[in-house]
């Protein structure tokens, strides 16, 4: 492997085992290493710090060990071997759940990657170029994990590999068992059925991450108007529905969301009023009459994915907040999300008082809102909390 030489002093983010090398801490590079290649990282006197896929950018290395050897024959097997143990300890899969993040990136000490389960599909999607070359051996460890409980792995990197890399970012799969066929399943989580499209929907098909909170509205939702925005194929709406709301209406821009988010609710048959409207969030909330809705799920897509934008997202995130706030029923409830990592929960709890101070209402934080448990953050990698949320009761 290349070696890559730190520059004296800035060897202390490795040796407290944070999985990145920015490259400002390079000293030098002993050799010419190609985006995506193996490189070990050395101190200032040559003493082995780490080994990891290199990277053009202002992450240099992301580190895949502190110790083992990555080029190992057995590294991916017992890489997602530890993943799925970590699953396997919180419970997943379960009688009524049947789908999850099988590999949550740093979380699992596996930069750059995500593999989602959906009953026997893996999908994976490489967030780097060295996670997009080592693709074939980590399907290869798939298959070795899983036998003949595995039905496909399919790659859907297209959007998320660098494509200034060179790489052949074409999506696919990368396996299927004899007799598989589908571009699409019906997943179970929690006791209710989702139809996951990983071909044409967004991410890897499902937004896992939700899962724990999803609950948390069906707890809340009985006899409630509920209102879910950038509902996506309306996840939060069939768990309100399934805990007694009045009514819930879905909203989205996406006419294929939606699409989605009507064969979710006929599959599970809830009782309940029921609408779709594809429209776009916030110009319906702009409009909504006051009171109409005692809980809203705003969970929007990420306003800021990096920090060069960081000031405008949280202007957008306050103005959204505001508006919810300003426009839920008195008593009401406000299921409020950001995911942009380059938003703490300190900023968005900042922001979310700030928006709720413009309305003037009373506002109670009743709950304080992350990813679930099969999206774990690395205790050395606290970027790794990306998604936030807040549980308000508004009077």
């Amino acid at each position: 492997m290349v070696k890559i030489i730190l520059k004296r002093g800035r060897d202390e983010s490795l040796r407290r085992f944070h999985p990145w090398v920015f490259s400002g801490a390079i000293a030098q590079i002993q050799g010419s290493p190609a985006e995506g290649d193996l490189v070990a990282v050395h101190d200032s006197d040559g003493r082995f710090l780490a080994s990891g896929h290199y990277q053009v950018g202002s992450i240099a290395v992301r580190v895949l060990s502190f110790s083992g050897d990555p080029q190992s024959p057995s590294f991916w097997t017992e890489a997602i071997t530890d993943a799925l143990e970590a699953r396997l300890a919180i419970g997943l899969p379960s009688e009524d759940t049947n789908c999850f993040r099988l590999v949550h990136g740093e979380g699992d000490g596996l930069p750059g990657l995500i593999i989602d389960w959906y009953d026997g599909v893996c999908v994976m999607q490489a967030h780097s170029a060295g996670m997009f070359r080592s693709k074939t051996r980590i399907c290869e460890a798939l298959k070795e994990v899983f036998g003949d409980k595995l039905k496909a792995v399919y790659d859907k990197s297209s959007g998320t590999a660098p494509f200034k890399a060179g790489l052949e970012l074409i999506d696919g799969y990368l396996y299927k068992a004899p007799g598989f066929e589908a571009g699409e399943s019906t997943v179970v989580e929690n006791g209710c059925k989702f139809i996951v499209n990983w071909v044409e929907g967004q991410k890897t098909g499902f937004f896992l991450d939700q899962r724990e909170n999803r609950a948390l509205v069906g707890k809340y939702a009985k006899g409630r108007k509920v209102l879910n925005l950038f509902c996506y194929t309306g996840g939060f709406s069939l768990y309100a529905l399934r805990g007694g709301a009045l009514s819930v209406d879905s909203v989205d821009s996406s006419a294929r969301a939606m699409t989605m988010v009507d064969r979710n609710v006929a599959l599970n048959g809830f009782a309940g009023e029921h609408s779709s409207l594809c429209c776009d969030a916030i110009d319906y909330l702009a409009q909504v009459e006051e009171g109409k809705y005692d809980m809203m799920i705003v969970d929007p897509p990420a306003f800021a994915k990096h920090r060069g934008v960081l000031k405008n997202a949280l202007r957008a995130y306050q103005r959204l907040n505001a508006a919810a706030i300003s426009k839920v029923a008195p008593g009401g409830l406000v299921f409020t999300f950001s995911c942009s990592q380059v938003v703490d929960k300190i900023a968005f709890a900042e922001l979310v008082f700030s928006a709720a101070a413009q309305t003037g209402r009373s506002v109670r934080i009743i709950g304080r809102l992350c990813q679930g448990g099969d999206h774990p953050v690395n205790i050395y990698h606290p970027e790794g909390e990306y998604l936030k949320g807040l549980l308000l009761y508004v009077v």
